[in-house]
């Protein structure tokens, strides 16, 4: 829409909710409403408080909603603006909603998805624990780094519909991953299994399972709770993006599930034919 007035030849400034807000943007309490002739919302039901006062705000401005669901036309909401161009409403037939024509970026121009583990748990450590400042600096450094993200969990549930209920829905997710960030040792361990580079995180003051992992693997991207900052985890970050799929896919295929599991089964028997 922004290129439409553009082209047109009309001036305009987009205001944000706070919460919407992209780094840099305006909010509606940053602007001078006096500094308009019109005011254009768009998107969102067409009722309710926050609009109403932007009714009486804006009470001098010409006021149009676009790509608004209208639920009840005798709204006095509804009625407060000039001219209302529904994406639905009770008498008129729906128009695509205004998302549909958004601008496409190229695959190329397309962030990374990354999985996210992370894990508040553990409690068998004791005063070694680091989970919660990680966590802290962890949430921190994502909101503020440009990837689509998915909060993820090893842990199979199969009465919780937010969890995979099997090992292959875990490995369907996996995949489709550009990169891991994780504080759990088997996100680390399946990543690398599947040819994903992952960012092991180890929670343990003075390491633990994770770190043990990452040296068995021989995945040089881990970093220890007192190592973990922003600044090292892009830096990390960047080296799993760029180098990182081509190392995960040397470590996957180096993997011989046969012999790791050979050695575990042989000590296991002995100890079965001792008894």
């Amino acid at each position: 829409m922004g290129a439409a007035l553009t082209d047109a030849g009309i001036r305009y400034e987009t205001a944000w909710s706070p919460v919407m807000r992209p780094p840099g943007g305006l909010t509606l309490d940053d602007i001078d409403a006096q500094a308009y002739t019109h005011m254009v919302f768009t998107c969102g039901p067409a009722t309710g408080t926050a609009i109403a006062e932007l009714h009486a705000r804006f009470a001098h401005c010409t006021r149009i909603a676009i790509g608004v669901s209208v639920i009840n036309p005798a709204d006095p909401v509804v009625a407060g603006f000039h001219r209302v161009i529904a994406r639905d409403h009770p008498h008129s037939e729906p128009r695509p909603d205004l998302a549909a024509v958004a601008p496409l970026a190229s695959a190329d121009d397309l962030p990374p998805v990354i999985g996210v583990f992370l894990t508040a748990g553990q409690q068998e450590y004791g005063p070694r624990r680091r989970h919660d400042a990680l966590i802290d600096t962890v949430r921190h450094w994502l909101t503020g780094f440009d990837a689509a993200r998915l909060d993820l969990d090893t842990r199979l549930d199969p009465r919780d519909w937010r969890l995979p209920a099997t090992p292959e829905q875990l490995q369907s997710v996996i995949r489709r991953l550009d990169a891991v960030v994780t504080m759990r040792m088997h996100g680390l361990v399946l990543a690398l299994r599947s040819g994903v580079p992952a960012l092991a995180l180890d929670p343990v003051d003075g390491g633990g399972k994770v770190t043990a992992q990452a040296r068995a693997l021989g995945w040089p991207a881990v970093l220890a709770a007192d190592a973990v900052s922003e600044a090292s985890l892009h830096a990390h970050f960047e080296w799993c993006l760029a180098d990182g799929r081509a190392a995960a896919s040397r470590a996957s295929s180096q993997l011989d599930p046969g012999a790791l599991v050979q050695g575990a089964l042989e000590e296991l028997l002995d100890c079965l034919v001792a008894r």
